[in-house]
């Protein structure tokens, strides 16, 4: 009776280390394909499962493709994802608003994950508002656990590429008057985010 009971339980812990093992197998890699190269990032949907949803319901409807990395500032972060191509010629608030893109509604924050805005990591962007992220990231480019604590979402990291986020980090950058600092001069496309597994 007790060899029985002792193959049972070894059966179940073998089973359960099994599926420990496979969930941790278990990620979603997408590939950031921009203008100055291709930037690789996994999503770690265990941590935060809302914003990977989210953010992969909008590389599935091809949103991204074409949009920019509309804000660059070289020892903080890049950021992307809501607007268009040619957002340097924006005159007017008119103007500007016609760049951004219209998204999806707002998701829950998730920071306070036991993910940390380190060099390398991608996190959503958002208003001032905690809970009003939708489509736009940011991939930091130096430690920021200062944006931990306002509650900047983390959701993923940067396996490959980094080399291109610090490509982009460097580029030349102006302000448009009235509306947003630090933009580049010349469009960094982002050609499109895949699934890549």
């Amino acid at each position: 009776m007790r060899f029985f009971l002792a193959m049972s339980l070894l059966a179940t812990l073998t089973g359960s280390f099994t599926s420990c093992a496979f969930a941790q197998e278990k990620r979603t890699v997408v590939n950031i394909e921009t203008s100055l190269g291709d930037i690789k990032v996994e999503l770690n949907e265990s941590a935060a499962p809302i914003s990977v949803k989210n953010f992969l319901s909008y590389v599935d409807d091809k949103f991204y493709d074409g949009t920019i990395f509309h804000r660059v500032i070289a020892d903080f972060m890049i950021q992307g994802g809501g607007f268009e191509t040619g957002l340097q010629d924006a005159k007017q608030t008119s103007d500007f608003e016609k760049k951004q893109k219209k998204t999806k509604a707002p998701i829950k924050n998730e920071s306070g994950n036991g993910l940390s805005n380190v060099r390398g990591s991608i996190a959503m962007a958002r208003t001032s508002v905690l809970d009003s992220a939708t489509s736009q990231f940011f991939i930091n480019t130096v430690n920021n656990a200062k944006l931990d604590q306002p509650k900047y979402c983390v959701f993923g990291k940067v396996i490959d590429g980094m080399d291109v986020v610090d490509k982009i980090r460097k580029v030349e950058t102006m302000a448009i008057q009235g509306q947003i600092g630090d933009v580049p001069t010349k469009d960094v496309v982002i050609k499109s985010i895949t699934r890549v597994k």
